[in-house]
């Protein structure tokens, strides 16, 4: 760290610097006001200080006791992690802002939230569970790969169902040099000329239901996420908002459940859009 206009910190200044603590990034995440990824760029722009001295990298620690600001403010105490279960409908973008002017998430939520993160994203044309969360660091643990927590969508689909290639997507498929994890589909009725499917996967890579059904000759046409590991979309209405209980997050999450301060006080509701 050093005051703007100063020389770099020597290598055992700065190794001296990052004994014990926890990094700061991490520290800005649990504090709620953005993620990790977010935290690491605001430290890059110079926007965040430890004891008024200026993080030359994200790798920082910061001690019990040391003052952080974040464009000169005090960073808040951290929160308890809070977990929302949203109904994204169809035609919002999951993001902070789009560069093509199209309304996002943040557009349609409810008045009184606290400030949210979605946990990964579902696409502009799908609709369903998304969870949100106030917490950076449990954001980015539920969207590890590692968590392998089972996605499962309802699938509106247009062609004829092969069963024999939708049996092969269990086994994993590769489209357009990408290689799909295994993905669990079920044939529930037949409706004209669509097919409704259940469908079933762990890793969620950009557009996979999509691209793995076309791959099996069907085209989507109507894509809903009715489930995120235990948590259910249930009856939940479109653009609706419900907080996950503490007790329901605890028991579901155990050691992934990362430790949190006491929620501090004083802090006015906002409509949870990221700064």
């Amino acid at each position: 760290m050093r005051p703007a206009g100063q020389r770099p910190a020597a290598p055992e200044e700065a190794d001296t610097a990052a004994a014990g603590g926890e990094r700061i990034a991490k520290l800005i995440a649990r504090a709620g006001l953005c993620s990790r990824r977010e935290a690491e760029t605001w430290i890059a722009a110079r926007r965040v200080a430890v004891d008024g001295m200026v993080p030359d990298t994200p790798a920082v620690r910061v001690r019990p006791g040391q003052r952080v600001t974040v464009d000169g403010k005090p960073l808040p105490a951290a929160e308890a992690s809070r977990l929302f279960r949203f109904h994204k409908p169809k035609g919002v973008v999951t993001a902070a802002r789009d560069p093509e002017g199209r309304p996002t998430i943040y557009d349609v939520l409810p008045e009184g939230l606290p400030r949210l993160m979605p946990v990964g994203r579902l696409d502009l044309g799908s609709e369903g569970l998304l969870l949100l969360t106030n917490d950076g660091a449990l954001k980015r643990k539920l969207e590890l790969p590692a968590t392998g927590w089972l996605r499962r969508y309802r699938v509106r689909a247009f062609g004829v169902v092969d069963e024999r290639r939708l049996r092969e997507l269990a086994q994993g498929a590769t489209v357009a040099g990408i290689a799909y994890g295994p993905v669990q589909v079920r044939l529930e009725r037949t409706q004209g000329d669509n097919v409704w499917l259940g469908v079933a996967l762990r890793e969620g890579k950009n557009r996979e239901v999509r691209r793995v059904l076309e791959h099996a000759g069907l085209k989507v046409n109507r894509l809903i996420r009715v489930a995120y590991g235990p948590f259910q979309l249930g009856h939940l209405p479109k653009r609706a908002v419900e907080e996950v209980s503490p007790k329901v997050l605890r028991e579901q999450l155990g050691s992934a459940l990362p430790s949190a301060g006491p929620r501090r006080g004083g802090r006015q509701p906002g409509k949870g859009a990221p700064a």
